[in-house]
């Protein structure tokens, strides 16, 4: 469990470096980070550094397309913790 709790929060720095220096790259109208390598953070486990940063620092928040999948990855994060969760309440 520790070695999970760990993952998450190395994943989670680096997605938000990540995503921050896109946000960066974006102003100085430079050569971006592709979407699907933020979204391939995502996945991995960075979508709560990614969600926060995109409100905080107002980054792909208007991108309706960005935007929606990135929620419908979380969902699937939390979709997939509460399965594991009430598999092992249950046992």
């Amino acid at each position: 469990m520790r070695y999970i709790i760990y993952y998450l929060l190395i994943i989670n720095v680096v997605g938000g470096i990540v995503f921050a220096v896109d946000k960066q790259l974006a102003k100085k109208e430079k050569t971006r980070v592709p979407e699907a390598t933020l979204h391939l953070f995502e996945a991995f486990g960075a979508f709560p550094i990614i969600l926060l940063l995109m409100y905080t620092i107002h980054h792909k928040n208007k991108k309706a397309k960005y935007f929606l999948i990135t929620w419908l990855i979380a969902l699937l994060w939390l979709g997939v913790v509460a399965i594991l969760l009430y598999k092992k309440l249950s046992c």
